[in-house]
């Protein structure tokens, strides 16, 4: 069973079409990263795998399900600028609204236990009874992660998880989303996403343009930066 699957999608507001024959698919585990220019529709193509939204037409399956069926398999990580930091609210409460169903109202012993085993493994237990307005753009960033995490997901969809972060805070990020063991979909505009092990690229502006994850093979501790990677893009030919 595919992870995700988009088959002639299209999606309007209004009269406009914002998205037209999306077609893709990942298979479970697989790592996508999802590139174009502003206004191009990756935002809305997020929107509508999360079933945020409902296409025009056509179809997304996510593990053989709508959106909305088996949305409490997907976690999410939007902007942390999107992030109310005036609430007065601590990172562990935070972690465990990840926890939270239709329905539930309170957290269980299991939940928290999760959420301090999550915190534990992003390495941010230190920071479980700060303020979320009192941490660093990176920090804040890892705790949004860890709310997503901490409900198991299958699927894990981030809008651009490293905006306004210093560029250590960032490599951090990437490092980590890299080493998770589930199905990821990220939304960038950094070009240091393609130094990634992703599987796939998807080229998103209207139309969708997709490429396999190129194959850099660069060795550890080497340096590897965005001039290297446009000389060998610029040896490989693009189908846009």
């Amino acid at each position: 069973m595919k992870a995700v699957e988009v088959e002639n999608l299209y999606f309007k507001y209004d009269k406009e079409w914002v998205l037209e024959n999306i077609n893709f698919s990942l298979e479970d585990k697989e790592f996508m990263a999802i590139i174009g220019p502003n206004g191009g529709g990756k935002t809305t193509l997020l929107k509508l795998i999360l079933g945020f939204l409902k296409p025009t037409k056509g179809e997304i399956k996510i593990y053989g399900k709508s959106p909305k069926e088996n949305r409490t398999i997907i976690g999410y990580v939007p902007q942390h600028t999107n992030f109310a930091l005036d609430l007065p609210i601590t990172v562990f409460d935070i972690v465990l609204q990840g926890r939270l169903k239709k329905g539930k109202f309170f957290y269980s012993k299991e939940d928290k236990e999760k959420a301090l085993n999550i915190l534990e493994n992003l390495k941010i237990k230190h920071l479980k009874d700060k303020k979320i307005k009192d941490l660093s753009g990176g920090q804040r960033q890892k705790v949004l992660i860890a709310r997503a995490l901490v409900s198991e997901p299958k699927l894990l969809i981030m809008d651009e998880p490293t905006s306004a972060i210093d560029p250590s805070g960032q490599k951090e990020i990437l490092d980590l989303i890299e080493s998770f063991d589930i199905t990821r979909i990220i939304v960038s505009h950094d070009i240091k996403i393609l130094l990634r092990n992703v599987d796939k690229i998807a080229y998103i502006h209207k139309k969708a343009v997709i490429h396999e994850g190129p194959k850099l093979n660069i060795p550890k501790d080497k340096h590897f930066c965005e001039i290297e990677l446009i000389d060998f893009l610029k040896e490989e030919e693009c189908g846009i």
